[in-house]
């Protein structure tokens, strides 16, 4: 089953578009300036020094120390800020209170990196100021939530679109390339891992699993979504393990089974851990992001032929495919609805996996 892929999904090496004589470039803004929002930040000046149309605006924070433009490094991966400068203060306009940024009206797009609970509100609140938004994941733990997002979405007719940064990552798109166009054979099975420490920034938030969901929906959602986007809904899901640590395997109507494990259980001394294994019936591939001068390898028998991936991550990509997109908004051709719809989907997938870990038997979602 095929589903529509994000607006001007990237190819493994996306162009920049052309824009017309006299536009203006994108005004991006950032609400939360934590690890995932200066993330955002860096994004949109790679996205301008490579030629995508756009200039860092305005960041938002109710935290006048994370509008200095210098913090410190965080999270699981590298994401190729330099933690000491990931903005200048001189050049981006900082507010303490979104809705002033928003008012202000200094921005066309925004990220939303604040935390889950503020998902909705503050996606809402830029949709009705006539932003575009990129929303960080997970969109939010109920569907209905999602569900009022899409209607503000459609409302004030512009896009918001859910951060999903595997989509986007090199390897990855590749991957679903392959499955797409079949040049490998038939997928036999597929194997997901992503392994890490419990994240021990956000003042507390992720250890609320009310709020945060736990690693099923902050960190699994990454595999789960990528499961989704490659081979559509499964017939149903067996989940066992715990919030903490879940694996759940995909079973769909063909007999076909796709396998994800995820965990915050890795100890402080552990690499993280972020690798695939999909076997086709010509070749198998294999990630892991471990292996830093090949990390995406073709084996077939015996051989392991490695495969070339453009110098970038899937944040600094989807940010690009972001940018491109809303340069080229069209109003009257815009997909507002798929984007949230998906996001709708993979919420309710995530259900059905919580629901498995609760009774011990296989969901439908």
């Amino acid at each position: 089953m095929e589903h529509a892929p994000m607006p001007d999904e990237p190819t493994e090496h996306t162009q920049p578009p052309s824009p017309a004589q006299g536009q203006r470039p994108v005004r991006a803004g950032v609400i939360g300036m934590g690890f995932m929002g200066r993330t955002h930040a860096a994004g949109y000046t790679t996205a301008a020094t490579t030629g995508h149309p756009c200039t860092l605006a305005a960041v938002a924070d109710r935290n006048e120390s994370n509008l200095t433009g210098t913090a410190p490094a965080s999270g699981n991966l590298d994401t190729d800020n330099a933690p000491e400068q990931v903005f200048d203060p001189a050049r981006v306009q900082t507010f303490t209170d979104a809705a002033d940024m928003l008012a202000a009206g200094v921005v066309d797009a925004v990220s939303v990196c604040t935390h889950t609970d503020t998902h909705v509100r503050m996606g809402t609140m830029a949709l009705e100021a006539g932003a575009h938004v990129l929303m960080e994941k997970p969109v939010a733990l109920v569907p209905d939530e999602i569900r009022t997002l899409r209607d503000a979405a459609l409302a004030n007719n512009r896009l918001c679109i859910p951060a999903m940064c595997m989509r986007h990552w090199p390897g990855w798109t590749w991957l679903k390339k392959r499955v797409t166009d079949g040049s490998l054979g038939n997928v036999l099975s597929a194997n997901f891992y992503r392994l890490g420490g419990t994240p021990n920034w956000g003042e507390g938030f992720y250890t609320d699993i009310a709020r945060s969901g736990g690693a099923l929906f902050d960190l699994h959602v990454h595999d789960t979504d990528f499961v989704f986007h490659c081979f559509g809904t499964p017939a149903n899901v067996t989940t066992t393990g715990s919030l903490a640590h879940p694996t759940t395997t995909y079973h769909y109507e063909d007999g076909f089974e796709a396998v994800a494990e995820g965990s915050w259980e890795q100890a402080d001394s552990d690499p993280f851990v972020m690798r695939f294994e999909v076997r086709f019936a010509d070749a198998t591939a294999d990630f892991d992001l471990s292996r830093e001068d090949a990390p995406l390898l073709l084996r077939r028998g015996t051989d392991a032929e490695p495969v070339a991936l453009p110098p970038t991550n899937g944040w600094q990509a989807e940010i690009a495919a972001f940018i491109d997109t809303v340069a080229r908004f069209d109003p009257e051709a815009a997909d507002l609805s798929t984007p949230l719809d998906e996001a709708i989907a993979v919420t309710e997938l995530l259900l059905a996996e919580r629901a498995s870990l609760e009774s011990g038997q296989p969901v439908q979602p």
